[in-house]
């Protein structure tokens, strides 16, 4: 191919990285990369979309927004083709539309399942075995375009939501290696996503990794894996202090104790609605924990 086309590239994240990386490996015509300043309240875990731009003398930036201002440069560039790699923000329409060869983006799941925000946290809270990674056409709907390609992996019994995001990472970079020359010569094939089999999760919060004793001990030991560090971490009270369970395994055995109820304290075991979970790794500041002690959603119990 004697010309390449210009690529703009949003990236951020593991997968963004690796999507980036594979661009590089491919001696692609990247123009620009946009990504993210890191937020100090966040567990960055990820290596660094900029300075991976910045080792390779790609020009690149952080903005806060896509102004107008960005957007007139942005099209200035006169980008031939744009991919989008977990980039965390709206992307206007009208740099999507400027790319003669198409607008794509990397979701972090088997479309037309699990569109949205969080879906490998998700995949792993809801105790899917199997996710993946497809790479679609950006459309004014989030995630509802047509299909390039997808790859699937195993999510493991014991595995954590940091696990499948490596394993997502790896698959970005083969995605993205195998449909890149099709993609630049305009020949890819798309395929319709079934909007019937589509499911969405939007954003998950901090706060939505409170404990429902009441549930069995798979469903709590499933959200612990998927919001274990380095995200937020799954948490329940006890005598109005808040407890952070990092780690646990699922006890099968019957248990007459309510739900929450502190069966042991060496090792910790809690009942939950069916079942019990042995916690492994636990963290509460100034708290003491007892048997008979009970666990609960509410915050203000003395």
């Amino acid at each position: 191919m004697s010309h390449r086309p210009g690529i703009v590239v949003f990236a951020y994240s593991e997968p963004g990285y690796e999507g980036l990386k594979a661009l590089i490996e491919a001696k692609a015509n990247i123009l620009a990369v946009y990504t993210h300043q890191d937020d100090p309240a966040e567990e960055i875990w990820f290596p660094s979309v900029y300075e991976l731009a910045r080792s390779h003398n790609i020009p690149v930036y952080r903005p806060t927004k896509i102004t107008e201002e960005i957007t007139s440069e942005i099209l200035a560039l006169q980008p031939e083709l744009i991919f989008s790699i977990y980039f965390r923000r709206l992307i206007p329409d009208i740099i999507l539309q400027s790319a003669p060869l198409g607008a794509y983006n990397l979701h972090g799941a088997l479309l037309p399942k699990y569109r949205g925000q969080t879906c490998i946290n998700w995949a792993v809270v809801n105790g899917e075995t199997t996710t993946g990674a497809t790479l679609h056409q950006m459309t004014a709907k989030a995630d509802e375009g047509d299909i390039v390609a997808q790859q699937a992996v195993a999510i493991l019994p014991t595995d954590k939501a940091i696990d499948v995001f490596h394993k997502i990472s790896k698959i970005t970079k083969d995605i993205i290696l195998t449909s890149l020359p099709a993609l630049e010569a305009g020949t890819a094939t798309l395929t319709p996503q079934d909007h019937s089999k589509a499911t969405h999760y939007g954003r998950r919060r901090p706060k939505d990794g409170l404990i429902p004793w009441d549930k069995d001990a798979t469903t709590i030991y499933n959200l612990i894996r998927g919001v274990t560090h380095p995200f937020p971490g799954a948490f329940t009270y006890v005598e109005g202090k808040q407890l952070f369970i990092w780690w646990g395994e699922v006890l099968t055995g019957e248990t007459t104790a309510a739900p929450g109820t502190i069966l042991s304290t060496n090792p910790l075991v809690i009942a939950t609605g069916k079942g019990a979970l042995e916690v492994s790794d636990w963290e509460a500041p100034d708290l003491q924990l007892t048997t008979g002690m009970v666990c609960t959603s509410e915050h203000n119990i003395c």
